[in-house]
């Protein structure tokens, strides 16, 4: 996710050039949110699955990016109200921007669930080789 906002910010649009603060100290600071929002992904999914919101047998990818994409609305909604955006004048700015937070943390959700298939899948593999 932090990867895919700095291509976004950075190449896409050239947002970072437009810092008021030092492109060090943002780069760090959007890393600590980026590790928060990863963070609040992760153990929201697993708690999903737990409580069983979320099957396993069912499209589990594509719930968790979705579940991630709620969360990226969540997040930019946060962080328009805080005024804390790059975005610029106009609808549309907004719009796309909005569009591509749920994009990055529907991402992030895909990536949550892939992990937990995959230590699935390595828990399923040693208690195979054990028994």
């Amino acid at each position: 996710m932090y990867g895919l906002s700095y291509v976004w910010h950075g190449i896409a649009l050239t947002d970072l050039q437009d810092l008021t603060v030092p492109l060090t100290l943002y780069l760090v600071l959007s890393l600590l949110v980026y590790l928060v929002i990863g963070l609040a992904l992760t153990i929201g999914i697993h708690k999903a699955v737990q409580y069983e919101f979320i099957s396993l047998k069912n499209a589990f990818p594509l719930f968790s990016a979705l579940t991630g994409a709620a969360v990226g609305a969540f997040v930019y909604i946060m962080i328009f109200v805080f005024g804390i955006s790059f975005t610029k004048s106009g609808m549309m700015h907004v719009l796309v921007d909005v569009l591509w937070q749920m994009f990055e943390q529907g991402i992030g959700g895909l990536a949550v669930s892939l992990g937990i298939i995959y230590d699935l899948r390595q828990t399923y593999l040693e208690q195979e080789k054990a028994s």
